[in-house]
């Protein structure tokens, strides 16, 4: 499979959930917040945003798992690796954790988020850093930059 062109595939450690996405991401990131840090056992979360429409569960049944609020976290039951979050309020997008995907390499962060609890000597090659997220207003911008660079 081309790490130019979707499709790319993904699953969880144990290979019970495999997934699938069908179309370019809108954006990459790394999240450095503490809840982040405390669910990955890393520095930071690593996730691609795909459209919703375009990501497919191909087998197994991922659970939700972490935090059991109204943004949901997807894990595979059984080995309980960190699969994909459905963010509240934003039906339209998929995070899905870019060290789940079969060439996780093919997606670096293009920004990254929460840099105010960022551990001091962790560092990722994004273009773009926020102490928290960034505004709402800025995600059309975001898009279309990491679009023009892919």
């Amino acid at each position: 499979m081309s790490s130019e062109q979707p499709p790319w595939e993904g699953g969880c450690r144990c290979g019970k959930v495999r997934f699938r996405l069908n179309a370019p991401p809108l954006l990459t990131m790394a999240c450095h917040c503490r809840g982040c840090q405390r669910m990955t056992g890393g520095p930071f979360s690593l996730s691609v945003a795909e459209p919703a429409d375009a990501f497919e569960v191909l087998a197994g049944e991922p659970v939700i798992a972490g935090l059991h609020g109204s943004t949901h976290h997807y894990f595979c039951g059984w080995c309980m690796s960190w699969l994909f979050t459905r963010p509240e309020g934003i039906d339209s997008l998929v995070n899905v954790r870019t060290t789940m995907l079969d060439e996780p390499a093919s997606f670096p962060p293009f920004i990254e988020t929460f840099t105010r609890e960022k551990l001091p000597w962790a560092s990722t090659p994004a273009k773009h850093s926020y102490s928290e997220f960034p505004p709402m207003s800025a995600y059309d911008a975001l898009m279309r930059e990491f679009r023009g660079g892919r």
